[in-house]
């Protein structure tokens, strides 16, 4: 039996090489595409999406057991469509060369900035939102004019395959390929040597990536997540705010990596503000979760039962918990809030990923902002209230990847903005111009005109010439 694993790893490998092979060769071949073969490929991608749109919500939803394709349509699809037609309408000007100033020093010349396609670029995507996540770098590596890789999670078998048809049907396998498989097959991916790798996916696994593209020197951009916090000033519109932070925490049943994990509020006001919620989830699924098509399941087994864990370590460590819905049915989960939480707490050592939110009280601001900054880095942060001058002061004192001042989930899908975490959230960054920039070779060029002034400075040194230069630059 360990002989046929071995051999299945092994042919495993040697495929996912040859592809690899295949694409470095197909960039070779066309290693600067042009801005309408470009525009053709996100054009492609664009309308593959939109005529596709149900069989990917209906794969979506068996993979999570039920999730509405009105959820996949407004948080999967359009956004991913709206990622491309930003890149479609800027292209062209990203494209351009970047000119840059040489300095009097170096006149008569002249510098730009060429922006360049790495090559293959290799792309993680995790389980919790398979479009989303495969095609946002996806279009920024072909806008900058990469061929890709992307593996794609075993958690969602059914979209993975739906997908790799759909990419098959559309790309070459040479430019643009999807790679299914387990996380044998994942590991194997990251030891191929990419131009660059982009990993989205649990902080536990990241410093695994790392290492596996330390060994090619590959470049890598990592998109985690943490325990993003959500301040409530005592000053916020309270039911408003509670309102906001429950939309974030039940879309994808909080399986989103930007998801406020938990939740500070002024000690005096932690009633009203868990009736607030409570009473916004059940207006955003009102009568049962029961059979809802509305709200979505966890995605498997094993994250349910994680899930649960976190519920029953609380409880035996003195939590206490609020739920509307006393079972859950099948995997989809009620969402519970936790009071009187501490760091013994699994749920408050974990990025929680699912329908749970943890309570913790303040008392000052400055309380609130020492919590935060005592904890790694999240990918998110997100401050209720009005008082500007207490903004900039959580804006100022607090480092998280993105902050929505009144919002929450917003920086995840601003293309405009660059979307990236700090610290134990991630490393780098992509969406819009800054993806662009991510997938592409910053190259300086420098031209010197026929004439030159540098051989004024040429050896042997101590000319009047160079003695003047040293009076006018050096002082």
């Amino acid at each position: 039996m360990a002989m046929e694993q071995q051999q299945a790893q092994a042919g495993n490998s040697a495929a996912l090489e040859q592809i690899f092979t295949q694409q470095k060769l197909a960039f070779k071949a066309q290693s600067y595409p042009s801005y309408e073969q470009r525009k053709q490929n996100l054009q492609s991608l664009y309308q593959m999406l939109v005529d596709h749109q149900d069989e990917i919500a209906a794969a979506i939803s068996r993979d999570f057991s039920n999730r509405s394709a009105d959820e996949t349509r407004l948080f999967e699809v359009m956004t991913s469509l709206n990622g491309i037609k930003h890149s479609l309408k800027y292209l062209k000007k990203w494209m351009k060369p970047s000119k840059r100033d040489v300095g009097i020093l170096f006149q008569p010349a002249k510098g730009y900035v060429l922006y360049q396609p790495l090559g293959v670029v290799g792309v993680i995507v995790p389980w919790n939102y398979p479009l989303f996540l495969a095609v946002g770098p996806l279009a920024q590596a072909l806008a900058a004019g990469n061929n890709v890789m992307l593996k794609m999670s075993e958690f969602t078998p059914d979209f993975s395959v739906l997908f790799k048809r759909l990419i098959a049907d559309n790309f070459r396998e040479s430019h643009v390929t999807v790679i299914t498989g387990d996380a044998q097959i994942a590991q194997q991916f990251t030891h191929l040597p990419f131009d660059h790798l982009l990993f989205t996916g649990a902080t536990s696994i990241a410093s695994h990536v790392l290492h596996a593209a330390a060994d090619n020197l590959t470049p890598v951009t990592l998109e985690l997540g943490g325990k993003s916090p959500s301040i409530v000033a005592q000053n916020a519109d309270l039911k408003e705010s509670a309102r906001r932070i429950a939309f974030g925490k039940t879309m994808n049943a909080g399986q989103t990596c930007v998801a406020p994990d938990y939740v500070l509020v002024h000690s005096s006001q932690q009633d009203a503000f868990i009736q607030a919620y409570m009473d916004a989830v059940k207006q955003f699924y009102p009568n049962s979760i029961e059979g809802n098509p509305d709200y979505t399941a966890i995605v498997n087994a094993r994250q349910f039962e994680r899930l649960q864990h976190y519920l029953t370590d609380a409880h035996a460590k003195g939590a206490q918990l609020v739920q509307e819905h006393a079972e859950p049915d099948g995997r989809r989960m009620p969402h519970v809030v936790v009071t009187n939480v501490n760091d013994d707490m699994a749920l408050m050592q974990n990025e929680i990923f699912g329908p749970i939110l943890p309570i913790v009280c303040y008392q000052q601001i400055d309380e609130a902002i020492e919590y935060i900054n005592a904890r790694e880095r999240p990918l998110a942060l997100y401050y209720f209230g009005y008082d500007k001058a207490e903004q900039q002061k959580v804006l100022h004192e607090t480092h998280s990847g993105g902050v929505c001042l009144n919002e929450t989930l917003m920086t995840a899908g601003m293309e405009d903005m660059p979307f990236g975490g700090i610290g134990a959230s991630g490393m780098g960054h992509y969406h819009g111009h800054e993806g662009f920039k991510t997938f592409s070779h910053a190259k300086s060029v420098f031209v010197r005109p026929k004439f030159s002034l540098m051989k004024l400075i040429y050896p042997p040194y101590g000319t009047f010439i160079q003695k003047l230069i040293y009076r006018l630059f050096i002082r």
